[in-house]
């Protein structure tokens, strides 16, 4: 069933990004071939400076996967205490609760950053 909607995907995606890359290239010969070399940069996307620096990455994906880590064990500790809770045919539970826990080591490393940047 996912297989119907993520092939699709991918070729879409896919197609759409080697004829985004074709047209440009061409475009850009064609502006060096008429002389225009300084206006060949036009074509490449503005780089955005961002102000949020990251600045504990280790720290960051340290607690995402740690928390991570954290709720695939909660997930066994649950599945030996009662096997009909999570099961394998109920795949829905365990991604849900490896996803609340990364989320939180998203949201401490967060507070943690606000946190030092107050100081």
């Amino acid at each position: 069933m996912i297989d119907e909607v993520l092939i699709p995907a991918i070729i879409f995606f896919a197609v759409y990004h080697i004829t985004k890359l074709i047209s440009e290239h061409l475009l850009k010969r064609k502006i060096i071939k008429m002389g225009h070399i300084e206006k060949a940069q036009i074509l490449e996307p503005p780089k955005v400076e961002s102000e949020e620096v990251n600045r504990y990455p280790s720290l960051k994906w340290g607690l995402v996967a740690f928390l991570g880590g954290l709720g695939l064990i909660i997930i066994e500790i649950v599945r030996g205490i009662n096997p009909d809770f999570i099961n394998y045919h109920n795949a829905v539970m365990p991604i849900g609760i490896v996803l609340v826990f990364v989320s939180l080591g998203f949201l401490i490393y967060f507070f943690i950053v606000n946190y030092k940047n107050k100081k």
